[in-house]
């Protein structure tokens, strides 16, 4: 590894530590609520404005207020000519191992402990490896961190820039202070989109899955790429937003971001993974699909 990784990075932003948006996410949507359910009456649903942390509704206000479609824009063409280093998977994880949350080092678990327990969630019930090894990569985008960029850009919910905004995204309140909401062009239900143009047509707000897509969008399985994708957008794979934008083979694809989904949410124990026992299965997994080196 080179010395840009041997220090340890704390993120930039509002959120003592990068879990308490999945922590957050959580309360938003129970365990036991693995899909959108549009008949549930308001009154069960918990009052996340009242439980969320200051740090939390800061992260959303943030958020919430600079995705503009600009900077969309321009973190892609920042990003994605994939110039920054060359990198193998099992390099990249412990790159993003130097990325350190605001909270105790000692009892916390290490990104790589919390790629391998959604991981070896997947492996034990059973699922394909394919979907084992988009479980133990899909937040290796989060690298973002190590190279700048605010918390609000790399992780949190996301949502389509460049048209209205959906009254299902998290504090929805906060779009107020965002440049695009006063532009009538993006704020129709279709914007500068077509109705059914599909969701590679559409632009969501900037952050640690678009990135990654990009990197392993030659190696991995149509669902898989799905799941890393769009794993981060709740409102349309929790709350049915956005439906009119999406085509035949989003529609299609939903089941698979849904099947991830707890995985990815729900998958964290207090019991750290044997990182030495596991890494030659893991090892050889990556090497199934992916090259010795990538571009990021």
């Amino acid at each position: 590894m080179s010395n840009e990784a041997a220090d340890a990075v704390r993120p930039e932003g509002p959120l003592e530590d990068l879990e308490h948006w999945e922590e957050f996410l959580q309360q938003v949507y129970p365990e036991d609520q693995t899909s959108f359910e549009t008949s549930k009456p308001k009154s069960e649903f918990r009052d996340y404005r009242k439980e969320a942390r200051p740090s939390v509704k800061e992260f959303y206000r943030l958020n919430h207020t600079h995705q503009t479609f600009d900077f969309v824009q321009q973190k892609k063409k920042q990003y994605l000519s994939l110039d920054k280093r060359r990198m193998g998977i099992w390099e990249a994880m412990e790159y993003l191992n130097t990325l350190v949350d605001e909270s105790d080092p000692d009892t916390d678990l290490s990104q790589i402990e919390q790629l391998l327990q959604a991981a070896e969630t997947a492996r034990a019930d059973k699922q394909p490896r394919w979907f084992i090894l988009t479980c133990l990569i899909h937040d290796l985008g989060k690298i973002l961190c190590l190279w700048g960029e605010p918390q609000w850009a790399v992780v949190g919910d996301t949502f389509v820039v460049g048209c209205k905004y959906s009254d299902k995204i998290v504090f929805p309140e906060f779009f107020a202070a965002n440049p695009d909401s006063t532009n009538p062009r993006y704020q129709t239900e279709t914007g500068i989109y077509e109705s059914g143009c599909g969701l590679d047509k559409v632009h969501l707000s900037w952050g640690h899955d678009e990135y990654l897509y990009n990197v392993v969008k030659d190696y991995l399985p149509t669902e898989a790429l799905y799941m890393i994708r769009y794993h981060s957008f709740y409102p349309w794979h929790r709350e049915g937003a956005y439906a009119h934008l999406t085509n035949e083979k989003d529609r299609a694809e939903l089941a698979w971001v849904q099947r991830f989904n707890p995985y990815d949410l729900y998958s964290k124990a207090t019991e750290r993974p044997d990182l030495a026992k596991l890494k030659p299965f893991y090892q050889e997994l990556i090497d199934e699909y992916f090259p010795k080196q990538l571009r990021w």
